[in-house]
């Protein structure tokens, strides 16, 4: 696949052409500099951060992910792409943790939660909330689409969800919480994002005790100078090497396969959520919502199947 001849490029800090021989000789990794997280945050400490921080709030090191951790050592995570996706919901937490102690199955068949659960195993007290002053759009080009044989640059159908501030949007997301011991693997899957700190709602306008972590836009300059700490390597190993010049752009369509994925993840969640995506998720373009671009440029995408080997991970 020849993406290099379909994908535009820009002025980068560097040309990608000269790298491949020696990231085809050395392997080079994302590296953050998040130290080992330790749950050292009291009940009051995270009462105060509810009261006196502000929200959104960028999260640059372990000490702001700590101040996030719950008194029993668990931080919430927003969903609002892939991770909308539910199947097996559970209990709130500490009615779990309580029927566990007493040998009880707190398992309840309601919504699959496949994406969620594939990443974090461990996952508690998943269930849907609503994020004022965000919307979504699809401007964010997605390596792993490449990895799976589902991007089509030929038509610059490669691109994944994110979210970025815009006064007088609400989102319909899930929030569910994951250990502190899980943090790290999900810093490095959302590596490419700016992690913000926020506070979600019920669906009925209550906020929640504790902000949650929500994966935002982040920009090429900050991703390449910070995370890839300006080596080379490392971000060719991770984008380059798929010809990815430029992560955040405006001139690219969602993955159909993921696109598919993500409106019946949304429809299993209820028709608010259903609807919510569908009219406040847009293209690059920030004008064409979801529902306009499926009855027009997008029809049929509903219709198509993913490949056999993904109809699991991208079955909604």
């Amino acid at each position: 696949m020849n993406i290099a001849s379909t994908t535009a490029s820009i002025n980068f800090p560097f040309q990608l052409s000269s790298l491949a021989f020696r990231a085809s000789h050395q392997r080079a990794t994302l590296s953050l500099s998040f130290a080992p997280l330790s749950v050292s945050k009291t009940a009051m400490a995270s009462a105060a951060l509810r009261s006196s921080t502000p929200v959104p709030n960028e999260l640059n090191n372990d000490s702001d992910f700590e101040s996030l951790l719950s008194p029993d050592g668990y931080i919430s995570i927003c969903g609002f792409g892939s991770l909308l996706s539910g199947k097996l919901s559970l209990l709130p937490r500490a009615l779990s943790l309580l029927l566990l102690f007493l040998f009880i199955d707190v398992t309840v068949p309601c919504f699959a939660e496949r994406s969620a659960r594939s990443t974090f195993p461990d996952l508690a007290n998943f269930r849907t909330a609503q994020l004022k002053s965000f919307r979504r759009v699809f401007a964010h080009v997605a390596p792993v689409f490449f990895e799976r044989g589902i991007a089509k640059p030929e038509t610059m159908e490669i691109s994944s969800l994110s979210v970025e501030p815009c006064e007088g949007e609400t989102l319909v997301v899930t929030v569910f919480e994951i250990r502190k011991s899980e943090i790290p693997d999900f810093i490095k899957r959302e590596v490419e994002f700016r992690f913000l700190a926020v506070l979600p709602e019920t669906l009925d306008g209550h906020a929640f005790d504790f902000p949650a972590v929500l994966c935002a836009r982040y920009s090429d300059e900050e991703f390449f100078n910070i995370r890839c700490k300006g080596n080379k390597e490392i971000y060719f190993q991770q984008y380059g090497r798929w010809n990815i010049d430029k992560i955040w752009r405006d001139d690219v369509l969602p993955c159909r396969v993921y696109l598919r994925h993500c409106v019946l993840a949304a429809k299993n969640l209820g028709e608010t959520a259903y609807n919510n995506f569908l009219d406040h998720t847009y293209l690059a373009d920030r004008k064409t919502t979801i529902r306009e671009y499926l009855a027009t440029t997008g029809s049929g995408i509903m219709e198509e199947q993913p490949p056999e080997s993904l109809k699991h991970r991208y079955g909604g």
